[in-house]
Formats: C-alpha cells, sequence, structure tokens
C-alpha cells in the first residue's frame, strides 16, 4: 500500500513536473549557458520539495478559501511572465552564439538565483500543481500514505530538474548556432506570455 501511494506520487508529480513551462524554459537556458546550473537545479527542487510538503500538510486547502491571494499571485506572475517573455523577445531578434564554460560577462549570480526563485514561487500554475493538486490527492492517501505520495512527488522532481540541468549539455554543439539561440528565446517568448495571459482565462 505504502509503496502504492510512493509511486502514484511520482508518476503525477513527474507527468506535473514535465510540462513545458517558464521554470522549465529558464533552467534550460541557463544550463545551456552553464551558468550557476547547481544552484538554478538546487532551488527548482527545494522550491518543490516545500510546496509539495506544504500541500499534503494542507496549505492547498487554505489557497483554494483565499481567492483574494491567489489573484495577487497571479498579477505579480503575469507580469513578470510577460516582462521575461519580452526580453526573451528582443534576444530572439539579436542572437548571440553559444557561450560555454564559465567566461568572464556571465550573468550576476543574484540576478540569476532572483529569477530562478521568481520562476519557480510566482507562477500560479506551480501553487495550483504542487500545493493544491498534489496536496489533495497526497492528503487523501491513508496512514503514512501521504508521506510516501509526496516523497515520491519530491523524488521525481529531483530527478526531472537534475537531468534537465546536467543533461542540457549534450546539446552544447546544436546551440553553438546562432539560429539555435534564436529559436530557442523565440518559443521561451511565446511560452512567457502564454502562460501569463491563460493566468486570466
Amino acid at each position: 500500500m505504502l509503496a502504492t501511494a510512493f509511486f502514484k506520487g511520482m508518476g503525477l508529480g513527474g507527468s506535473l513536473i514535465v510540462a513545458i513551462g517558464s521554470q522549465n524554459a529558464y533552467l534550460l537556458r541557463q544550463a545551456l549557458k552553464r551558468e550557476f546550473v547547481v544552484i538554478c537545479v538546487a532551488i527548482c527542487v527545494l522550491c518543490d520539495v516545500v510546496l509539495i510538503g506544504a500541500g499534503v500538510v494542507g496549505m492547498g486547502a487554505l489557497i483554494t478559501q483565499a481567492p483574494s491571494l491567489l489573484l495577487l499571485i497571479k498579477l505579480a506572475g503575469a507580469a513578470f511572465l510577460g516582462w521575461y517573455g519580452w526580453r526573451a523577445a528582443r534576444s530572439a531578434l539579436r542572437p548571440g552564439s553559444m557561450q560555454t564554460g564559465t567566461e568572464s560577462g556571465a550573468a550576476d549570480r543574484r540576478t540569476v538565483v532572483a529569477a530562478m526563485l521568481a520562476f519557480s514561487l510566482l507562477n500560479p500554475h506551480v501553487y495550483l500543481d504542487t500545493v493544491v493538486l498534489l496536496g489533495s490527492i497526497g492528503g487523501q492517501q491513508g496512514g503514512d500514505g501521504r508521506w510516501y505520495f509526496a516523497g515520491g512527488a519530491m523524488l521525481a522532481s529531483l530527478l526531472w530538474f537534475t537531468s534537465l540541468g546536467f543533461g542540457a549539455r549534450y546539446l552544447t554543439p546544436v546551440f553553438a548556432r546562432p539560429r539555435a539561440w534564436q529559436v530557442l528565446d523565440a518559443v521561451i517568448a511565446l511560452v512567457m506570455w502564454s502562460l501569463a495571459i491563460s493566468l486570466f482565462l
């Protein structure tokens, strides 16, 4: 029974986390640039662990009962996603070649950390997926089953973000061409804008 709850959490958590979103798109871009990958992966995993745990404890019910709180998160998230989409679109019009390694001129650590935290915490979909959905389903598991469910979902998060962050380096030859970066930035811009619009539809 506990094993079933664990794999159920892992399967559902994985299916939600793998979906293309702003968090995954930003992590992929940082991984391809090889800038602060370990920090970005750690932030993604830690945020998921905290949110999944909070959902299982019962925060999901609190958020669904406080529509004004969710509205504020939506407004902040839409503004941030719109702004970053504009930045990605601007980069798509002025593509540059791939920069590998840790050359000087890389992004500032605090800027990357702040952006990664924003993508992880200012997206209402994250709360709906981890806190509300996973939390409500995990809370229905009997006895210690909810903690095994949460553990499975957390493991799925760890496996996915680690694979995305450290596996992207194998795409380096592809992104040595400016055109590849141009396409990636264009896709990221469309993802950010579509997510911002979807928050209010």
